[in-house]
């Protein structure tokens, strides 16, 4: 694992995770020693903590609980991961919430309003936006609470064999966003019919694979939009949407705010963020 210390002041520590692990490496007990929330921008890994199992993909973040042990698995054909991780002094946990009770280590699917969140964070880390990173991370970090308080769903039964499938067709859903995909051919990807990969996919990532294949195009609109100058019509052509109108509708309810107006967020624009980004715009 190589670490990069990115920001350390005012109770918030934020560190450029790059795990470069080698498919079916020896897991090993590991502790989180203060709250955290990560967020995955590449590849996939497995997450074992409190005798619960997840599957983290591009897109999914990690809640950690201080003192909580945990595992990290890598039984998927892909070579590490990268994480943007967000940790919190023992005191601002506690002022934020973050160490209730009710706040325990688990992992979150991708979901849109976060995915918009952690590119335009991971923009920041890079430089390619005038949005303080401690400013995002502390945003990215309360909407992900309350979305972990509210998201019931536990993690089903499967078995190796088909989290290993479901991660890997969902790798190669995300190095395909940018054309034309349909269920039947992510199904051939995994060599399973449609209704049971269907649901196989969900029972292990949280989402159906339209959803992530949606999602995965949000997070390269979002993170071109904070750092790259192309307009938004060829953004969205891009990132393999056929229609602006319907990219539009997608990232402003995703982000809260247009394309346009996120982009001016990245930008340096406060009160875009502010008024627009923070946990109660996107409830």
């Amino acid at each position: 694992m190589v670490s990069n210390t990115l920001i350390q002041r005012h109770g918030v520590c934020v560190y450029d995770y790059r795990c470069e692990a080698e498919p079916g490496a020896r897991p090993y007990t590991e502790l989180h020693d203060r709250f955290s929330v990560s967020y995955v921008r590449r590849g996939s890994f497995g997450y074992r903590v409190r005798g619960r199992a997840y599957e983290l993909v591009a897109g999914s973040v990690l809640i950690g609980r201080a003192g909580d042990e945990y595992m990290c698995t890598h039984d998927h054909d892909a070579c590490g991961d990268e994480c943007l991780s967000f940790q919190l002094a023992p005191d601002l946990a506690e002022a934020t919430g973050a160490e209730a009770k009710s706040c325990q280590s688990r992992a979150l699917p991708p979901i849109p309003e976060l995915i918009v969140m952690g590119e335009l964070a991971q923009a920041a880390a890079e430089g390619m936006s005038d949005i303080g990173l401690d400013e995002i991370g502390l945003l990215l970090l309360a909407r992900s609470l309350e979305l972990s308080a509210t998201a019931r769903r536990r993690p089903a039964a499967t078995t190796a064999r088909d989290r290993k499938r479901a991660v890997e067709t969902a790798l190669w859903i995300d190095a395909n966003a940018h054309e034309p995909i349909e269920l039947a051919s992510s199904a051939r990807a995994a060599g399973l019919s449609p209704f049971h990969f269907l649901r196989l996919f969900a029972d292990v990532l949280g989402v159906t694979p339209h959803q992530y294949l949606v999602r995965a195009r949000l997070r390269r609109a979002a993170r071109l939009l904070a750092n790259d100058t192309r307009s938004i019509t060829q953004v969205a052509l891009d990132v393999g949407f056929a229609d602006l109108s319907n990219f539009v509708r997608t990232f402003r309810r995703a982000a809260g705010v247009s394309p346009r107006r996120f982009r001016q967020a990245a930008q340096g624009d406060r009160k875009i963020l502010q008024d627009r980004l923070r946990p109660s715009a996107l409830g």
